[in-house]
């Protein structure tokens, strides 16, 4: 979760101002923390605290209105829907996160993750990257080898893993869809060879960035053992009480403090 947030903030100023080379700086003028955030907390508040999802991001769109949201998400909470509307956009994967660390069996996390998109991302695509991506969060902090991520995901998912991001980012586009970046977003990490770098590779293929790299840090996270300290201090910088306050929370109940990188 705390990879998802960190991912989320670093890639936020390269969304309006792509760059495709890893010569990334983490912090920069227009760095804030987006939806990709919110809603990864808002998913955290719900796994620790209950209730009926849809109306926890209700309130947490009220709470938060200017964070980036897509139109149509942002219309449905602000008419305060109960239905979902059938989205394909990749929302549903960057929010994830947090079931992998709430549940202990595949099963459970796929159960879990379906219903945490279905709530508005409905579409068979919408649920499909909500549930590869906690699928890799799960395996990852589970002690599967990156061979055996790439391998569960191709044979479950049926995305294709095996291109290379030098190939991949002379012609990436930014693309919202599920089908279009979470996959893109996997490779990242699966290319990595540190957490930094995970996020670095997802900024550089100058897409969606915020969201690319909120999902890349969330695999990489327990993959290379946490946040570097030092990193999410300074995320910390950019997170309001309440925010800061639901995540220590959900790390109480669910997952180690980062570690001391």
């Amino acid at each position: 979760m705390l990879g998802a947030i960190f991912g989320d903030i670093a890639g936020s100023h390269y969304e309006n101002f792509p760059d495709k080379t890893q010569d990334i700086e983490f912090f920069r003028e227009h760095t804030c923390f987006t939806d990709d955030t919110v809603l990864t907390v808002a998913v955290a508040d719900w796994l620790v605290n209950g209730g009926e999802l849809h109306r926890i991001f209700h309130d947490y769109v009220m709470q938060y209105p200017n964070a980036g949201y897509g139109g149509t998400f942002i219309n449905w909470a602000k008419c305060r829907e109960t239905e979902p509307y059938n989205s394909w956009g990749n929302g549903s994967a960057m929010r994830v996160s947090p079931v992998a660390y709430a549940r202990d069996t595949m099963d459970d996390v796929l159960e879990i993750a379906a219903l945490s998109a279905n709530v508005t991302h409905s579409h068979p695509e919408g649920v499909k990257g909500a549930q590869a991506t906690a699928a890799c969060v799960f395996l990852a902090r589970t002690g599967f080898t990156k061979s055996q991520i790439r391998g569960y995901v191709e044979e479950h998912f049926q995305y294709d893993l095996s291109r290379k991001l030098s190939s991949i980012r002379p012609s990436y586009v930014f693309d919202v869809s599920c089908a279009g970046s979470v996959p893109e977003s996997i490779i990242s990490f699966l290319e990595s060879d540190s957490f930094d770098s995970a996020i670095r590779n997802a900024i550089s293929l100058g897409g969606d960035s915020d969201t690319m790299a909120c999902i890349a840090g969330a695999i990489a996270e327990p993959f290379y053992g946490g946040v570097p300290a030092n990193l999410w201090a300074r995320a910390c910088e950019y997170l309001d009480p309440h925010l800061l306050a639901i995540t220590k929370t959900f790390q109480k109940h669910f997952t180690p403090p980062p570690n001391a990188g």
